[in-house]
C-alpha cells in the first residue's frame, strides 16, 4: 500500500521529485500477471500521450515509457491501441510528434485551424505556391488511401527529387495535410512510414462528432492535463507539456489557480513560481528500479529534470562522437526517487546481443547497489528485446562495477 502525507505550501525538492514521480506513474504497482490493455490505459490516463521518433538503436522511442511504467509488455498492445479499432491513440503534433489519447483530439483542433502559424516553412509554402499539388495529394488520399508518401511520389505531377532531411513536395504537402487534419496516420509500415488516410476514416465517431471547444477552453483544459502529470511544475513547463502558446498558457494557469485546480507553492532553489496539482501525492517513498528514454516525458524539459534531479542531461545522437560526454543513446537509470547512473545502450540483434558502450555513476549514488540493480534491470530490459546476452560495458566510471555485477548472472529479480 502506497502511503502519502499532506502535500504543503513549502516543498523541498526531494518532496517535488516525489511528487512528480507518483504523477508520472512510477509509484503505481507493476502488474502481478500478464499486462493487458488496462494496464497500457492507466499509463495513458497518466501520460496523455507519448512521444515519437524514428531512431532504434535499441527501441522505438513511444515503446520505452510503457516499458518503464510497466517493465516487459507486449509491443503489440501499444501498435493495437494505436492503429487497430477502437483506437485509443492518434498521431498528430503535441509534444513533437506524438501518440496521444484519441478523446483529446478536439482540444487540439485550434492547431490544426492555426495551421499557418504552427508549420513549419516548407509546408506552408507548398500550399501557397501549389495548392493545386496539395488538392491533387488530398484526392490520391481519398481514392487510394491508407497510403504511403512514396507510393503516391512515383505518379505525382511535380513531384522533385531530394535527398537526406529534405522532403519531397509531396511529403511536404501530405504534412501539411496532416497538420490541418485533413489527413492522418492510419498505421505504419515495417520501416516506420506513415501510412495516410482521411481522418474521417480513421478517428471514431464519437470523437469526430464532439463539438470543437473554444481555443481558450482547450488551453486551459491541456494545461490543466499538464498539470496533473508534472504533479508539481512551473509555468514553461506546463507549457512545454503539450507545446502551447505562451500567451495562452498564462491566462489558463490563472485560471485553474482561481479555480482551485492548481495551488501557487514554493520549491527550494526553484527561482520561478510552481504549480500544484489539486490532486497530486506525496508519497514517504518512491521504489522505482527502471531504465528512463531520453524521450521519456518525465525528462522532457531538461531545465526541469536538473532542478528536480540535481542531473545534467542532454541527448548526444547530434553531436560528433569525440564531442560526446556519454555516448549516443544514453538512458538515465531511476533508482529509489533519483538517478543513480546513466548508461549507453545499443540493441545490437544480428548477434542477439544487448551492447553497453558506456555506463556512468550519478553523484551520490553507491557503485556496488548501483551495479547490481543496472545489471538485473539490463537482464531484464534484454529479454524484452528478445536479446539473449548483455555485454559488459567498455568504458565509463561505473564499468568496472557493473562489469562485475553482469559477471554475477542475471538474479531473476521481477
Amino acid at each position: 500500500m502506497l502511503l502519502h502525507v499532506a502535500v504543503p505550501d513549502s516543498l523541498s525538492v526531494a518532496q517535488a521529485r516525489r511528487i512528480t514521480l507518483a504523477a508520472q506513474g512510477f509509484a503505481d504497482p507493476k502488474p502481478g500477471g500478464a499486462t493487458d490493455m488496462r494496464h497500457l490505459r492507466r499509463v495513458l490516463r497518466r501520460l496523455h500521450l507519448i512521444q515519437m521518433d524514428s531512431v532504434n538503436v535499441l527501441q522505438r522511442a513511444h515503446f520505452m515509457p510503457l516499458y518503464s511504467r510497466l517493465g516487459p509488455y507486449p509491443v503489440d498492445l501499444l501498435e493495437r491501441a494505436a492503429y487497430k479499432r477502437p483506437r485509443d491513440l492518434f498521431e498528430f503534433w503535441g509534444h513533437e510528434a506524438s501518440l496521444i489519447r484519441t478523446d483529446l483530439q478536439p482540444f487540439f483542433r485550434w492547431r490544426m485551424a492555426r495551421a499557418a502559424e504552427f508549420a513549419w516553412g516548407n509546408m506552408r509554402r507548398i500550399v501557397a505556391e501549389q495548392p493545386e499539388l496539395v488538392a491533387w495529394v488530398l484526392d490520391e488520399v481519398r481514392s487510394r488511401g491508407p497510403i504511403t508518401a512514396a507510393e503516391i511520389e512515383h505518379d505525382a505531377p511535380r513531384s522533385k527529387d531530394h535527398w537526406g532531411w529534405n522532403w519531397s513536395v509531396v511529403k511536404q504537402a501530405l504534412e501539411w495535410l496532416f497538420f490541418t487534419g485533413q489527413i492522418t496516420a492510419a498505421d505504419r509500415t515495417n520501416s516506420f512510414a506513415r501510412r495516410y488516410d482521411l481522418t474521417e476514416r480513421v478517428l471514431p465517431a464519437a470523437v469526430l462528432e464532439a463539438p470543437t471547444p473554444a481555443p481558450e477552453t482547450a488551453f486551459r483544459h491541456l494545461v490543466e492535463l499538464s498539470a496533473r502529470t508534472l504533479g508539481v511544475a512551473a509555468e514553461p513547463e506546463l507549457r512545454d507539456y503539450f507545446r502551447l502558446p505562451a500567451q495562452a498558457t498564462k491566462p489558463a494557469i490563472a485560471e485553474l489557480v482561481e479555480a482551485g485546480v492548481l495551488r501557487p507553492v514554493t520549491v527550494a532553489g526553484w527561482k520561478q513560481q510552481a504549480f500544484l496539482h489539486h490532486e497530486a501525492r506525496l508519497p514517504r517513498s518512491i521504489k522505482a528500479r527502471t531504465l528512463v528514454s531520453p524521450f521519456d516525458p518525465l525528462i522532457w524539459e531538461r531545465a526541469r529534470t536538473e532542478r528536480l534531479f540535481e542531473m545534467t542531461y542532454r541527448i548526444e545522437i547530434y553531436v560528433p562522437k569525440p564531442q560526446r560526454l556519454y555516448g549516443y543513446y544514453v538512458l538515465p537509470f531511476l533508482l529509489g526517487d533519483r538517478f543513480a547512473a546513466r548508461v549507453d545502450l545499443k540493441a545490437e540483434r544480428r548477434t542477439g546481443e544487448l551492447q553497453v558502450p558506456a555506463a556512468w555513476l550519478e553523484r551520490g549514488a553507491d557503485p556496488e547497489e548501483t551495479a547490481a540493480a543496472l545489471a538485473a534491470e539490463l537482464f531484464r530490459l534484454a529479454a524484452w528485446l528478445g536479446l539473449t546476452s548483455v555485454a559488459p560495458p567498455e568504458r565509463g566510471d561505473l564499468a568496472a562495477a557493473l562489469a562485475d555485477a553482469l559477471k554475477a548472472g542475471d538474479p531473476g529479480v521481477p
